[in-house]
């Protein structure tokens, strides 16, 4: 008998590509419409709108009166909303950011009548390994998808597995999210047509109906859709119209023994366009910057806040959100589309940084204005190295620093300021102007600390905090005066305090707060253990060394002996494809080799060391004029910076790279030589580190070039790097070199003839913002030699303190006073232990509460400690929904298995 049919009439809608979001929201008003219309009008109708909740916000956002006509359809089942706020690109954010996406379009779904409980991806380029434990803890028990799927899987669906043994069932939409829409091309022969498809992939389908995803990009379905369906519909293979829910629940048997496990990014099935990880850097610098942001002022505000900023966080996580769209962050859109989402990234990062600075000011209005307070964002002490502005110490006298303990602790200077900020001579008959420049207290910047009034000269002495009262208005009396009294020339100086920029090493307890006073001492310093040092082409720290080779390359040696030859090589070639896929010139120009090598000493420690090494290139232009296979003749110079930093009592060397792109049409790649080939890496994000090979599983019409994302670190044989922002990386050389990716610049979105992919993946539109030409590009990441690679170094733990600087703020009571003793906050104990979030919580029934969320980042089971201010735990899902209780003894006791994701909540 022939398998029925199953169509599920959708849409897929990208929020913004290559149209901006504003000019597409306007499409997705008329046919949000349109399905509505035609929902009310034929009960046999059903819509799945396309698994995400930002299209119905946006539509009810423009259509406010139609609220109730959705939810009625909605609570009605006949319109499948969520359970995603956006469809998003899985490994362009945080796993807690895809937590945090889920929890939103859930919840926005909840308010509408209910989500629909699929985990629905149609249209990723990959997903991520740790998908199906997300979903299978917040209760979903199936998901939907398309690409990535590796060859094994012949039927229509799979048991996706994640590494800690979660398990989900995955319909394989194989075809692509819109294979019923050729059945459709002819009303009247929908049913042969339906036939000659069911007969084609009949081996997929087994004993269960045919899905029809009846549906395409931007799109409503015809009103006429159910009509031509029932008439198409016949005993011998009855057609039944359904949401994507209906299909999976009441039309598919749960038995299915195909099983995949881990990350989805084979491109036998369809196109994963690899390119989008390293094209228009700008967004993936800016996506990191706002996560972590907005991660830090959650904690803050959690931990040292009286006040409940809630509303703030979960406007800037909503921008968040929005801009992981996979066709936001990915930069695949034109140059409007990427400015906006860079601005919504802007406003999230800007909205959590107010709240964080709040939340820290609370704590700084009890220490004195001439101290600073320093906040660790991460739930395990360390000594914070932080940067301040200071008083200059005497002449003959040096700067320590003091701890509420009473410690001394040893200050590097780095720069000292001028103090002489102006000097003029005017007549006094001008001498009101210059009194036009305060701001009731404040002159350059800083605040007048008293001034000096004698015949035919006024000085100004500024401070960043003064001492004593100012009166403005006398000032103006006493300036008027003295200008009648004595006309002619008068000489204005302007004077700052002597001030300098100083490093301090900071002991700060775990997610706690740390006062300290900089200052000229009579107390000696305690001696840094390891100090860092330099030469002139030397950098060292007892942990790690590096020398400066001749080419301008790094040879760095770990504290384990382990040695790195040549590091930070960079290797520049032409690039002819888009931004969804590399493509290398027929007849490409590799530059290797600098033409020139500087090496400057910048800092020589105790605290911190840092060489500049500045390598110039001559790089080619662009591509040939009529000849993308080629790389131009003309060159143009261009210099790179390579900032090389080590710091006390880090094992790694930090590396930041900058110059300014001149060059279009180009690919940068910074090489870590590795000491013998490997045959595999491994690289952490979204709460796993994934394994990989040397070769990527080809089909379907792309080339599978074995580049892969890495979001905190990655890591090849006893080379581990760890990263700012996600990224992409290549083993390249047989595994003998691992490859970052520090630019890709293209020029379209896409294009029609692309030697590595055989079909367009959009329209062939200019798109010249990607090509970056005439911004500073800037890369950070550190290089960390271990021997027993990335586990041996604990690279988890490494990663989060190389991320997460310390927040410091200067004091606001007045100066002089005693310092607060340290104030812990939460400490979490546990080897290769990931704290991917710590917020405030307010359940109705359960009161406020402090929830911890926590991965383990290892293949075996680890033990995990939490302390803190808390007497009660309890164990919940990723929707906060309560599992079971946790004893609580001195603190909180678990055993995280394998890979697992944890959520508790404190009280």
């Amino acid at each position: 008998m022939p398998n029925p049919a199953v169509f599920v009439p959708h849409f897929h809608w990208d929020r913004e590509w290559y149209e901006p979001f504003q000019v597409f929201r306007h499409r997705l008003v008329t046919a949000l419409d349109t399905v509505l219309e035609t929902a009310e009008a034929d009960p046999d109708f059903r819509f799945t709108v396309d698994g995400q909740m930002a299209a119905v916000e946006d539509y009810l956002e423009m259509r406010p009166e139609n609220r109730d006509r959705v939810a009625a359809l909605v609570r009605e089942g006949r319109l499948a909303v969520g359970p995603w706020l956006i469809l998003l690109d899985e490994f362009l954010c945080s796993g807690e950011t895809i937590v945090r996406n889920l929890q939103m379009g859930w919840a926005a779904a909840e308010r509408l009548g209910g989500a629909m409980p699929i985990g629905y991806l149609p249209d990723m380029f990959g997903h991520v390994a740790q998908m199906p434990q997300i979903l299978a803890r917040a209760g979903i028990e199936h998901a939907a998808l398309w690409r990535g799927v590796p060859g094994t899987v012949d039927g229509h669906a799979f048991r996706w597995r994640a590494p800690d043994g979660s398990e989900v069932r995955t319909e394989f939409l194989f075809d692509g999210y819109d294979n019923g829409l050729d059945v459709l091309l002819v009303p009247d022969r929908i049913r042969r047509a339906l036939g000659e498809y069911a007969e084609m992939t009949a081996g997929r389908w087994g004993g269960d109906p045919v899905l029809a995803m009846a549906g395409t990009d931007h799109n409503a379905p015809d009103p006429r859709l159910a009509e031509w369906l029932r008439k198409a519909s016949a005993e011998e293979r009855p057609i039944t119209v359904a949401t994507l829910d209906e299909y999976i629940r009441k039309h598919v048997r749960d038995e299915v023994t195909a099983v995949v496990t881990g990350e989805l990014r084979s491109h036998v099935r369809g196109n994963i366009l690899p390119g989008v990880l390293s094209v228009r850097l700008g967004l993936k610098q800016r996506m990191a910057a706002a996560e972590r942001t907005v991660d830090h002022a959650e904690r803050m505000n959690a931990l040292w806040s009286g006040r409940d900023d809630s509303a703030f966080l979960a406007l800037a996580w909503h921008k968040i959100i929005e801009s992981t769209a996979h066709d936001s962050v990915v930069g695949s859109g034109t140059d409007e589309t990427c400015d906006q989402v860079a601005a919504r990234l802007a406003e999230a990062a800007q909205a959590a940084r107010a709240v964080r600075d709040a939340a820290l000011a609370e704590p700084a209005a009890g220490v004195p204005g001439d101290a600073h307070l320093v906040a660790n964002p991460l739930p395990s002490p360390r000594t914070a190295l932080v940067e301040v502005d200071v008083v200059a110490a005497p002449e003959g006298s040096t700067l320590v620093a003091t701890t509420a303990d009473g410690t001394a602790h040893p200050v590097q200077l780095v720069s000292q300021a001028p103090t002489v900020l102006s000097d003029e001579r005017l007549d006094a008959s001008r001498l009101e102007r210059v009194l036009r420049r305060i701001h009731r207290r404040e002159l350059f910047g800083l605040l007048i600390n008293g001034y000096e009034l004698t015949p035919n000269s006024l000085v100004f002495h500024l401070a960043e905090v003064p001492e004593g009262p100012f009166d403005l208005m006398t000032l103006r009396g006493e300036v008027a005066a003295a200008a009648v009294a004595h006309p002619g020339e008068w000489r204005v100086r302007t004077l700052a305090q002597a001030r300098a920029t100083a490093l301090v090493a900071v002991p700060v307890p775990a997610a706690g707060l740390a006062a300290f006073r900089v200052g000229a001492g009579d107390l000696p310093a305690a001696p840094v253990p390891r100090p860092a040092t330099a030469t002139a082409d030397t950098l060292s720290n007892g942990l790690v060394e590096v020398a400066v080779a001749a080419d301008g390359t790094l040879d760095v040696t770990g504290v384990d002996g382990t040695v790195l030859s040549g590091v930070g090589r960079l290797v520049d070639g032409g690039d002819r494809g888009d931004s969804y896929n590399y493509a290398p010139p027929a007849h490409d120009v590799l530059v290797s080799e600098p033409v020139r090598v500087g090496v400057e000493l910048l800092e020589s420690g105790p605290l911190r060391a840092r060489l500049r090494v500045t390598r110039g290139y001559e790089w080619p232009e662009a591509l040939a004029d009529g000849d993308r296979d080629r790389r131009g003749g003309r060159t143009v110079p261009t210099p790179v910076d390579m900032l090389v930093e080590v710091r006390a009592g880090e094992p790694f060397v930090r590396i930041s790279t900058s110059f300014l792109n001149r060059s279009a049409d180009h690919r940068l790649r910074l090489h870590v030589p590795l000491p013998l080939p490997v045959t595999g890496s491994a690289s952490a994000g979204q709460f796993a580190v994934t394994e990989r090979g040397l070769t990527a599983e080809g089909g379907w019409g792309e080339y599978p070039l074995p580049t892969f994302p890495a979001s905190t670190f990655v890591s090849a044989g006893p080379a581990t790097v760890l990263l700012d922002h996600s990224a992409e990386y290549e083993l390249v050389d047989d595994g003998s070199v691992l490859a970052l990716t520090l630019l890709r610049a293209i020029g379209s979105i896409s294009v029609n003839i692309h030697p590595l992919r055989d079909e367009p993946a959009a329209s062939e539109i200019p798109a010249p913002g990607a090509q970056d030409l005439g911004m500073r590009i800037e890369n950070r990441f550190a290089v960390l030699p271990w021997a027993a690679g990335r586990q041996g170094a604990n690279a988890v733990a490494l990663a989060e303190e190389f991320r997460s600087d310390a927040l410091v703020t200067r004091g606001t009571a007045p100066g002089g006073g005693p310092l607060p003793p340290d104030a812990a906050g939460l400490q979490v104990d546990g080897r290769d232990v990931h704290v991917s979030s710590i917020r405030r919580i307010t359940d109705p029934e359960h009161g406020p509460g402090t929830e911890v969320r926590l991965a383990a980042m290892r293949d075996s089971a680890t033990a995990v400690r939490v302390t803190g201010a808390f007497t009660e735990a309890t164990t919940v899902d990723l929707l906060g929904r309560p599992i079971a209780p946790e004893p609580v003894r001195d603190g909180l006791d678990l055993v995280l298995g394998p890979w697992e994701i944890r959520t508790v909540v404190l009280r």
